[in-house]
């Protein structure tokens, strides 16, 4: 795992199972809100999160879990929640390390259920290519782990592998030069390949061809990558507004903000609603099957990116976090329960002159984290960076 610098991680959205570190049982966080580490002792580095737990690795290389399942492991460079299943990387001898796959209920106790030495590759990308460590990527990225058997995965030789994220029925790889594939399900247009077929290997983004692409996203039906230069491409599903174009569900609570016009040229399922303010009917985006470019506000540069189930976020250069889609247990941090169908800015950062120490985490799949078929999350984490700079406290 590439060393990060140490910052105060903060979560938000459904906690009913207290899968956020201090946050208590059966609450909704509707604004974000520092983790409580007990005594304030675990130094945390990493967040892996599904439904019902969490997963939390430190720096020590000890991982601790909250929420529905429990329990703690050291001797672990990276953990990956899902429902199905937890899986930690573990050093091994050598430049080896061990994966091992775990019952989420067993607390890490007794024998994993499925276990397997991973070794880096001879003539694989370099560490500099890659991110190795960041599961479900294996480190000598040519493989991956999912939550359902085949536990093991191996990927072509030709794919250098950069990064990969699994949806809930799809999966994302970014290779080392700045290339983007997908396969898997293709009903809710996730794949972007322009039509709704499955693709059982993957196949490349032929739509973002000689656009070189620096982070990918993959949320549970909805699928996200921000370009080296800061722009942002979506495509996929649409019913919660989690594209940020228009939804006939907000437009039937009156409350969908976003504009569209000639949808139909590039692909998309267009439904019409009521007449609009000019008497045209109002155009609703269900499906995108196409990458299409997301503005999201003037001069604004895209540099990290992560997607729950349904919602997803989006963090500036300048350090503002903006969130969309499904909000209705408060996992957009805007200290209520809307849905979104445009990106709106977390003032919370703002307010409390944070902003330009903020750095990303995956959500999960109900949170903000969506790599794996799991049931869709409600809550995300991020974390500021401490500095010695004035703006960087924390004051709650």
């Amino acid at each position: 795992m590439d060393e990060e610098r140490r910052g105060t991680w903060f979560g938000f959205g459904f906690c009913g199972f207290g899968q956020a570190l201090g946050s208590g049982l059966g609450r909704q966080v509707h604004s974000p809100e520092p983790l409580r580490t007990p005594g304030g002792s675990l130094d945390v580095c990493r967040v892996s999160a599904s439904w019902s737990y969490t997963a939390f690795v430190t720096r020590g290389g000890r991982v601790q879990l909250s929420g529905a399942a429990g329990g703690t492991a050291d001797g672990c460079t990276d953990a990956w929640a899902s429902e199905e299943l937890l899986v930690l990387l573990r050093a091994g001898p050598g430049a080896g390390a061990e994966l091992q796959a775990w019952a989420p209920g067993s607390a890490m106790r007794g024998d994993p259920l499925w276990s397997q030495a991973v070794q880096e590759a001879e003539h694989g990308p370099s560490r500099d290519e890659t991110q190795a460590g960041l599961l479900p990527l294996l480190p000598c990225a040519r493989a991956y782990v999912s939550p359902r058997p085949p536990f093991y995965r191996p990927l072509a030789p030709t794919l250098r592998a950069r990064r990969l994220e699994l949806g809930a029925e799809h999966a994302l790889l970014l290779d080392a030069a700045g290339q983007v594939f997908s396969w898997g399900a293709g009903r809710h247009g996730q794949l972007g390949h322009g039509t709704l077929e499955a693709e059982p290997e993957p196949r490349l983004l032929e739509a973002l061809q000689g656009l070189r692409m620096a982070e990918v996203a993959a949320g549970g039906w909805h699928s996200v990558c921000l370009s080296e230069t800061g722009d942002i491409y979506i495509w996929g599903w649409n019913e919660s507004g989690q594209l940020a174009l228009p939804t006939k569900s907000l437009a039937e609570d009156g409350k969908t903000t976003a504009e569209a016009s000639g949808l139909e040229e590039d692909g998309s399922e267009v439904k019409r609603g009521s007449a609009g303010e000019d008497g045209a009917p109002a155009p609703f985006i269900a499906v995108q099957p196409f990458p299409a470019l997301l503005d999201l506000s003037p001069g604004s540069e895209a540099v990290k990116v992560s997607c729950g189930s349904r919602h997803t976020a989006v963090l500036t250069r300048t350090g503002e976090l903006y969130t969309w889609g499904w909000g209705k247990y408060g996992q957009l941090g805007h200290k209520d329960t809307t849905t979104l169908d445009r990106p709106c800015r977390v003032e919370y950062f703002v307010d409390k002159q944070l902003q330009d120490e903020l750095d990303g985490s995956p959500c999960s799949p109900r949170n903000s984290q969506e790599s794996s078929p799991t049931p869709v999350q409600k809550h995300q984490f991020f974390s500021a960076h401490l500095s010695l700079q004035s703006n960087s406290h924390i004051h709650t």
